[in-house]
């Protein structure tokens, strides 16, 4: 987890309005939001990592509820449209989700259905996928 984080720091990009990090107060308000808890690897994120901008997808984040990134729409969007509200979105793509379930699995869910492949761990998902992008 540290050596991905810290990679992502490192190709993070300049922008002239930087993302913030998330408090774990501003975390509470996002699973009262979703009615679900995070699981443990995405709060890791959030918390440590959700300012990051890289490559050409977008994962979610919990500090700005204006954000077109903002966990809760996002999964509230991904819901609305189908995915099963067992899953919580980690990063749109279109009409497709990234989603991670409780226990910390990564999937893509797509066109309603999820895909074959699937991710051990959110930080998996980021080395194979966020970082590739």
């Amino acid at each position: 987890m540290h050596d991905i984080i810290e990679q992502l720091r490192e190709l993070s990009e300049t922008v002239p309005i930087p993302l913030e990090l998330p408090t774990f107060e501003q975390l509470v308000v996002v699973e009262e939001e979703i009615l679900i808890p995070l699981p443990a690897e995405l709060k890791e994120y959030l918390l440590f990592a959700s300012d990051v901008i890289y490559g050409t997808i977008e994962p979610v984040t919990a500090s700005d509820p204006y954000s077109h990134t903002y966990l809760p729409e996002v999964t509230a969007y991904a819901w609305s449209i189908g995915m099963p509200r067992e899953y919580i979105a980690i990063c749109q793509q279109g009409n497709s989700f990234y989603c991670i379930d409780q226990e910390g699995q990564v999937m893509l869910w797509s066109e309603d259905e999820l895909e074959s492949e699937t991710w051990e761990s959110f930080w998996q998902w980021a080395e194979e996928v966020w970082l590739q992008s």
